[in-house]
C-alpha cells in the first residue's frame, strides 16, 4: 500500500509543480530538480535523468516511467508506474 500513496503524491507534485512552472515561467531544469526532491523525499526508485521534461511558453508536461520490486513471502512481483502531468497556459 505505502507504494500507491508515494505515487499518489508523487503525481500531485507533478501537477502543481505544472500549474507552477508555467505561471513562474521555471526552465526544464528547474523543474527536474524540483521533481528529483520530491522523488528523494518519497523514496522512489528514479533517476534524475528519467524525468521527462517538455517546457515551451504554451504548455508543460512532466512524466516518467519507474517499476518496483516487490517480495511477498513466496511471490516476487514487479509494479511499474508512469506518472505525468500537463498543464497549458490560459493565455
Amino acid at each position: 500500500m505505502p507504494l500507491y500513496v508515494s505515487d499518489y503524491q508523487l503525481s500531485d507534485k507533478m501537477q502543481e509543480q505544472a500549474r507552477f512552472a508555467v505561471v513562474n515561467r521555471y526552465t526544464e531544469e528547474q523543474i527536474r530538480d524540483n521533481i528529483f526532491k520530491v522523488v528523494q523525499e518519497l523514496e522512489i526508485p528514479v533517476k534524475r535523468e528519467s524525468i521527462k521534461v517538455f517546457n515551451t511558453n504554451a504548455v508543460v508536461k512532466i512524466s516518467m516511467e519507474y517499476t518496483v520490486p516487490v517480495d511477498l513471502l513466496f511471490y516476487h512481483m514487479d509494479l511499474h508506474f508512469s506518472p505525468s502531468s500537463e498543464n497549458k497556459a490560459v493565455i
